[in-house]
C-alpha cells in the first residue's frame, strides 16, 4: 500500500501538467455540461470516436437547456452509431431533470449528482472533482487499473464488497484537503491519463510512470495481473432476420424498437426470429420477391447478433405493422443502430 498519499498525488499532478492530455475538446473547462457529456460518451467508447460526436452534439445542443428541449428523435439521431443507447436516453432524461429539479444548474457535489439519471458514482465524482474541486475519487476502467496496481489490490473487483474496498483505496490516494481546490481537477485528469497512456492493460510503460517508485505491482514485477477479475459474464448469440422493405424512391419501412430490448428506442428495420416469421409479415405477392443475404455478425457487449438482411421492393400502399415509411432524406437523421445505418447507406 502507498504510505505517502500526498507524495503520490503530487507526482500525478506534476506529471499531468507536463505530459498528460491537455488538448482534448472537453478539457480546460469547468463547464459541468461539457464534462458530463464527455464522461457519458467516453463510457465504453474510445476518445478518437468520441471527438466527432462531441462536436456534432454541441453544435445542435450547446447547453443543458437545449438538450432538455430537444426531442427524443433528435437526441437518438445525434447519438446514432455510438452504441450503448441507454446512455442517450438517460442523457436526455438527465438534462430534463437538471432543468426541472435543479433550476438548470448541475449539482456541485457527487452525492447529489448520483441522483440524476445515468450518472453513477465514478461519473458523479468526475464532474464534481473536475468542475467543483470536490475531494472525491473516480474509478473508471483506467483509474481502476492504476489504483489496483499502485495499491497491490488483489481482491476480485467483480465482487461488490471488494469494489467498495477499492473505492476506499482510491480515496486514500487523493490530494490532501488543503490542496483540493488547487489540485483536484488536474489530479483527476492525471489519473485518467495514466491509465490511458502508461498504465495500459498489456505491456504498461512502467519506466515512464511518475509513480513507479510507489507502485506495489511494479515492485512485485507483475503489473498485468491487476486488476483481478474472476467473475465473467457468459457471451450469448442470437439470429435475427431484418425486413428491408424499400420503395422505388428509396423510402424504407422502419419501426421504433420497444423498451427494454435490443436497440431500445431506436428506429430499425422490423426484426424477426426466423425467415418464416418474416415472410408471414409480407403480402403473398411480395414473398416471391424476397431476397435474403448471407448473415453478418454484429457484436454487442455480451452477445453476438447474427443478422440476415432480407430485401423486398414494395410501394407506399403497403403497411407492415406499427412502423412507417421514412424517406431517403429523412432516415439519416434518425437514431438508427449502427448495422442498420450501414446497410441503408450501402444502398443509398
Amino acid at each position: 500500500m502507498v504510505t505517502s498519499a500526498g507524495d503520490f498525488a503530487t507526482r500525478v499532478v506534476q506529471w499531468q501538467q507536463i505530459h498528460g492530455r491537455n488538448d482534448l475538446p472537453w478539457q480546460n473547462t469547468r463547464d459541468p455540461y461539457r464534462v458530463w457529456l464527455s464522461e457519458i460518451m467516453l463510457q465504453q467508447t474510445q476518445v478518437a470516436t468520441v471527438k466527432d460526436y462531441f462536436a456534432r452534439f454541441l453544435a445542435q445542443c450547446p447547453d443543458v437547456a437545449s438538450l432538455a428541449a430537444a426531442s427524443q428523435d433528435q437526441v437518438m439521431g445525434l447519438w446514432s452509431g455510438l452504441g450503448y443507447y441507454s446512455r442517450a436516453r438517460n442523457l436526455h432524461r438527465c438534462a430534463q431533470d437538471v432543468m426541472q429539479l435543479h433550476g438548470g444548474a448541475f449539482p456541485r457535489d457527487a452525492q447529489t449528482l448520483q441522483t440524476l439519471p445515468g450518472i453513477g458514482p465514478s461519473t458523479a465524482a468526475a464532474i464534481a472533482s473536475l468542475c467543483f474541486a470536490e475531494r472525491v475519487a473516480i474509478l473508471d476502467a483506467n483509474v481502476k487499473r492504476v489504483v489496483t496496481r499502485v495499491q497491490g489490490f488483489d481482491a476480485d473487483v467483480a465482487v461488490a464488497a471488494n469494489a467498495r474496498a477499492l473505492w476506499a483505496a482510491a480515496s486514500a490516494l487523493l490530494p490532501a484537503p488543503r490542496r483540493a481546490a488547487a489540485d483536484m481537477a488536474r489530479y483527476t485528469q492525471g489519473m485518467m491519463d495514466l491509465g490511458a497512456m502508461l498504465c495500459t492493460p498489456k505491456k504498461p510503460l512502467c519506466a515512464q510512470c511518475p509513480v513507479q517508485a510507489l507502485c506495489t505491482a511494479t515492485k512485485a514485477g507483475d503489473p498485468e495481473r491487476y486488476p483481478v477479475r474472476v467473475r465473467t459474464l457468459k457471451r450469448s448469440s442470437q439470429a435475427l432476420w431484418l425486413l428491408w422493405a424499400q420503395t422505388a424512391t428509396g423510402a424504407v419501412w422502419l419501426d421504433r424498437r420497444p423498451t427494454p430490448g435490443v436497440w431500445a428506442g431506436l428506429y430499425c428495420l422490423p426484426l424477426f426470429d426466423s425467415e418464416v416469421a418474416l415472410r408471414q409479415a409480407l403480402p403473398p405477392a411480395a414473398q416471391e420477391q424476397l431476397q435474403c443475404e448471407p448473415a453478418f455478425t454484429h457484436v454487442l457487449t455480451h452477445k453476438d447478433l447474427h443478422l440476415h438482411a432480407c430485401r423486398v421492393p414494395l410501394t407506399f400502399e403497403a403497411t407492415l405493422g406499427e412502423g412507417r415509411w421514412v424517406s431517403a432524406g429523412e432516415w439519416p437523421g434518425l437514431g438508427l443502430p449502427a448495422p442498420i445505418r450501414k446497410l441503408l447507406a450501402r444502398a443509398d
